[in-house]
């Protein structure tokens, strides 16, 4: 039986994964977040690695506090990228298949059409610099490891975009939302099922591949999208990035094509409106 260590396990992804570990008992399941196993602490990272000797890691961990990683460069770093590097070359050591778990903030935001997994890459905050400098380290330590790039990640666990605006949106008459940032969500549960249908392909195929659900919308489509599947009553207007200045600046445009992940492992793309009612209608039921 080939044990699976989930790294970030307290996390969204590694939650929605915790979920659907259920339906796969042919792995045995080993779920780790910091008090289990200390990513920063590199010095006994491969130790405890060695140790648990998993045959396939799924890294969800990682420092995504956007706006914190401009103060906080030496933590981002040692998450997103030394840490990974570590995992890469423990992984190729001890023929351990390795998935990476990396962003859209890794591009600049400046493209018009959907990004591919050979657009070029220029990220524009320490965010999206340390998620790429963590993907290097990555194919470098260990070239047959699988990247999987994924952009506005939510979930029925943890804070994120869509339980905070179904919040503000029952608390307050009207919001303000940002529409110039295009890409498309991601429900945590449907890449947690496309990191399964790929550990269970019959083929490994190593490199960088893309995932979020299907849609081209802004943050602000997405509150309007929130609004009616909650049935709120609430004004939203679009206001610009600029109205709403940040620590770090985000991409303007970040949509990711999918066809290589569909094409390669058979990976179910859900439209975006589909998973985020899937999504709300499980809040709902824990409130």
């Amino acid at each position: 039986m080939k044990k699976i260590l989930v790294t970030g396990a307290k996390g969204q992804l590694g939650s929605e994964l915790h979920v659907l570990a259920v339906d796969y008992p042919q792995f045995e399941w080993v779920f780790t977040d910091r008090e289990e196993l200390d990513l920063c602490d590199l010095v006994h990272l491969e130790t405890e690695l060695a140790i648990i000797n998993p045959q396939i890691i799924i890294n969800c961990a990682a420092h995504t506090a956007v706006d914190k990683g401009e103060s906080e460069f030496e933590l981002s770093d040692v998450l997103n990228h030394q840490a990974v590097a570590v995992m890469a070359k423990w992984s190729q050591a001890n023929d351990c298949k390795l998935i990476h778990v990396s962003t859209d903030y890794v591009f600049d935001g400046t493209a018009a059409t959907a990004l591919t997994e050979t657009a070029a890459t220029s990220p524009i905050n320490v965010y999206g610099a340390t998620k790429l400098a963590g993907e290097k380290a990555c194919l470098q330590e260990n070239p047959n490891s699988i990247i999987i790039r994924t952009s506005w990640v939510y979930s029925s666990f943890g804070n994120n975009f869509v339980k905070t605006m179904s919040r503000l949106m029952q608390e307050r008459d009207s919001l303000n939302v940002v529409n110039d940032q295009i890409g498309s969500p991601t429900y945590a549960a449907d890449l947690a099922q496309a990191i399964m249908t790929i550990l269970t392909h019959v083929y490994w195929q190593a490199g960088i591949y893309n995932f979020s659900n299907e849609g081209e919308i802004s943050w602000y489509e997405f509150a309007l999208a929130i609004r009616e599947i909650g049935g709120f009553d609430c004004e939203i207007s679009g206001i610009p990035s600029s109205a709403y200045p940040t620590p770090a600046k985000r991409p303007q445009y970040s949509l990711l094509d999918k066809t290589k992940i569909r094409n390669t492992f058979g990976v179910e793309v859900p439209d975006y409106k589909v998973s985020l009612r899937r999504c709300m209608e499980l809040i709902g039921s824990e409130k």
